[in-house]
């Protein structure tokens, strides 16, 4: 999105040398953090048309078009869920996080798998030589699931995995570890939670992907039907905006190409011969809560009405739970800052009020010291808090939808809902997203976004507080979590172990049935890839089998 030059002016006045400055010039030219003109006042002739009407765009909590909130009563009903996210080291490490965030009132589990177990490797991969437990938990096989979860009651708390070109894999995983717990035998059919699956964004913005684009949509598909069929509970892929977001984009842009995404699955999801309102009850997004408060609230009113009309007039959704849109949010990542790390606490909360006054189902908040390294446990608390705070004491969640109304929310929500649009009818003209992301199109616009944000950075004319405004020299730095060493080679010997204890060749004959399954595209591949977690063999070697079938994928440059 090109950004208007800023008019000459005069020079600000220095910072003091503790970066603290009395005097501040007022801005003058004033945008959203996406580059969109703010005017200095909004009235009645800002709203929409309509209102009132049978089409009203606002209308009531709980009603089409669900502007205001899915549900007619939200948080007074029910309060989101708090759920972050975490995952480091082995299994047995990341279950003892779990445990602790539960025993501090988190309501849900979310998942951090490491960058092997992302792209598809073993831990004794080469590619996966210092990253093994680093940015997440490494899960090479079942019994490292069956550790993950352990002493957990998988039918009594919602569980999130954040995992996407191995997701049907680890989907089957899941599936075994919960029917085999020895303490809490838990059937498919009780399972709930999500995976997050959308690798159409791994290909726009995120860079983890184990094949080509086509075979990879087949798997989506692939869990979405088994699940439609299997795990009532589940929602099979979380159609991801966040991403999107953390690689340069602007708000419109996060809007525009995660709806186009989720468009693609659902004509995918018909095509197979489903009906629109056996699955897409059970559809779910992610999106980015970034730090101008104002604008991701709008974003997320015109993301729930746009869904709505399009599920209902274009796909001829019946049920009201198919127009419904439910969404998780995540604090901004990319807002973070190593300098001053302990102001990130500020814009955490800022950026979770807007999630919630924006009607999220659950939110994650990050941790101030992200920035730096993964979180220690005070900064994970700090974190949680902050959600228990905003929830208990602050009054945001007494009533219902408190912004709607508000000339400006409603003027920037049907500004987003425009833009939007306008992208949705470039990717058309392209010949719909699957082709769009072929040619590089989002991939190239989202470029553009992130390098106009960072010159205004780098000039000064965006204001990062403790960066490019009220810096501190000579930091005394803070405490950051540490991986020990020793976790890479405890997981090497994990999976040695399971390598030893397993039937090699019931490992071999689920792999070669995996393998003949693959090539015919008309065969859902969820059951073969259940058969193989049952015979204990490691994600690699069904990444690696799929491969033979499928092949691998080699990006285009942008630039």
């Amino acid at each position: 999105m090109a950004v208007s030059a800023k008019p000459p002016s005069e020079p600000a006045p220095p910072a003091a040398a503790d970066g603290l400055s009395s005097k501040e010039p007022p801005p003058d030219d004033f945008r959203t953090l996406s580059g969109e003109p703010v005017r200095e006042l909004y009235g009645p002739q800002d709203l929409p048309e309509g209102i009132g009407g049978p089409e009203d765009p606002i209308g009531r909590p709980g009603s089409y078009p669900f502007t205001r909130g899915i549900y007619s009563s939200m948080y007074r009903g029910r309060l989101w869920t708090m759920r972050q996210f975490a995952g480091f080291g082995t299994s047995e490490e990341t279950n003892e996080r779990f445990r602790y965030l539960l025993e501090h009132g988190q309501t849900g589990l979310s998942t951090a798998f490491d960058m092997p177990s992302l792209m598809g490797h073993d831990s004794d991969h080469p590619r996966s030589l210092g990253e093994v437990g680093r940015e997440g938990t490494a899960i090479d096989t079942l019994d490292d699931m069956q550790t993950l979860f352990g002493g957990i009651d998988l039918g009594e708390v919602s569980v999130s995995m954040t995992i996407n070109a191995p997701a049907a894999i680890m989907l089957a995983f899941y599936v075994v570890a919960a029917e085999t717990d020895p303490a809490h035998p838990t059937p498919r059919e009780r399972l709930s939670g999500t995976i997050q699956a959308d690798i159409l964004k791994e290909y726009i913005a995120q860079k983890e992907w184990c094949f080509p684009i086509d075979p990879a949509m087949r798997l989506c598909g692939d869990m979405i039907e088994w699940c439609t069929r299997n795990m009532p509970r589940w929602h099979p892929i979380s159609i991801s905006g966040y991403h999107i977001r953390e690689a340069g984009s602007t708000a419109q842009q996060e809007l525009a190409f995660t709806l186009k995404d989720g468009f693609t699955y659902v004509e995918q999801a018909i095509a197979r011969g489903l009906d629109v309102d056996e699955f897409a009850p059970r559809l779910s997004f992610f999106f980015n809560a970034q730090i101008d408060f104002f604008e991701e609230i709008a974003k997320y009113r015109a993301a729930r009405r746009i869904w709505a009309r399009e599920l209902r007039d274009r796909f001829g959704a019946r049920n009201e739970r198919s127009m419904q849109m439910r969404f998780h949010a995540q604090t901004a990542g990319a807002s973070l800052t190593a300098q001053q790390p302990l102001n990130n606490i500020v814009r955490t909360t800022v950026e979770a009020l807007a999630a919630v006054l924006g009607g999220t189902q659950s939110l994650h908040t990050n941790s101030y010291d992200e920035a730096l390294a993964l979180p220690t446990e005070e900064a994970v608390t700090i974190a949680l808090r902050t959600q228990q705070m905003i929830a208990h004491e602050t009054g945001a969640a007494s009533t219902v939808d408190p912004l709607g109304g508000s000339y400006y929310i409603e003027a920037l929500t049907d500004e987003m809902e425009r833009r939007a649009y306008e992208y949705f009818d470039k990717i058309d003209q392209l010949g719909g997203m699957v082709a769009a992301v072929k040619r590089n199109f989002p991939q190239r616009e989202i470029a553009d976004a992130a390098f106009a944000h960072q010159q205004l950075v780098d000039s000064g004319e965006r204001i990062v507080v403790g960066v490019n405004r009220y810096a501190v020299e000579d930091e005394e730095p803070i405490p950051t979590l540490r991986i020990d060493p020793a976790l890479e080679r405890k997981q090497l010997g994990r999976l040695n172990a399971a390598r030893a204890s397993r039937d090699g060749a019931a490992v071999e004959a689920s792999l070669a049935a995996l393998r003949e399954d693959a090539a015919h595209e008309n065969h859902n591949l969820m059951e073969p890839l259940l058969a193989c977690a049952r015979a204990h063999a490691s994600e690699g070697e069904i990444v690696e089998s799929l491969q033979q079938v499928f092949g691998d994928y080699t990006e285009t440059p942008v630039f």
